[in-house]
């Protein structure tokens, strides 16, 4: 689980990086929005992963 969460979270950061630096205006859109759904993906399988880490200690 913590495998997907950080391949989301690096997703996430180059989605953002072509959202917010202006590269194009449509495809600084659909950047800035598979941002947003890859940093909530990456928040999930995070809290799962350090959820099924609790559960095995």
């Amino acid at each position: 689980m913590l495998k997907w969460a950080l391949i989301f979270f690096v997703i996430s950061i180059i989605a953002g990086f072509f959202g917010f630096s202006g590269v194009s205006a449509a495809t600084a859109t659909i950047a800035r929005v598979l941002f947003g759904i890859a940093l909530v993906i990456f928040l999930i399988f995070l809290v799962l992963a350090l959820m099924a880490g609790q559960a095995v200690l």
